[in-house]
């Protein structure tokens, strides 16, 4: 399926087939492409680009599509990362797989300050909720794994 060139958010890079490689939903997702190009928000004389998921609900494209700028994208990859190697190397460590004196993971350092990774205590179903999640990181493990070391090796690439 063609991804929209008519519509605010103007793709110049594009991944058509990302139904067929949409995680579990692969070959069943109304997750239909993704794009980066120029973002929808942009006001005059000025220029933003945006990562796009194009949801297509079968009859239109869908208002759940969903448009971050770079920054945002790679801060999400940022924390999935640092969320996988807490679950991984320190959770256990906690009976509730956390420490409720002392949330925090970690603090990220950017742009002169830091992004404080965290468990939201404030959730009133953490203690159930942080248990299923690292159970649904557990059994995304292969998938998660595979981009992963797609996303490594790209970096290296690059010279990060």
């Amino acid at each position: 399926m063609k991804i929209p060139t008519h519509l605010k958010h103007k793709p110049v890079i594009e991944v058509e087939n990302y139904e067929e490689i949409d995680g579990r939903k692969a070959y069943d997702s109304d997750a239909k492409g993704l794009s980066l190009g120029l973002a929808q928000w942009n006001d005059r004389g000025r220029v933003d680009a945006s990562a796009k998921v194009w949801r297509y609900t079968g009859e239109k494209w869908s208002r759940q599509s969903e448009e971050l700028p770079l920054h945002r994208v790679i801060d999400l990859a940022i924390l999935i990362c640092r969320a996988e190697q807490y679950f991984r190397e320190d959770s256990y460590r906690h009976d509730k797989l956390y420490d409720p004196e002392n949330p925090v993971i970690d603090r990220v350092g950017l742009q002169g300050d830091a992004m404080t990774i965290a468990v939201d205590t404030d959730n009133e179903m953490i203690d159930e909720d942080i248990k299923l999640f690292a159970q649904a990181l557990a059994e995304d493990g292969e998938l998660l794994g595979e981009r992963l070391a797609a996303l490594s090796r790209i970096l290296k690439e690059m010279g990060y």
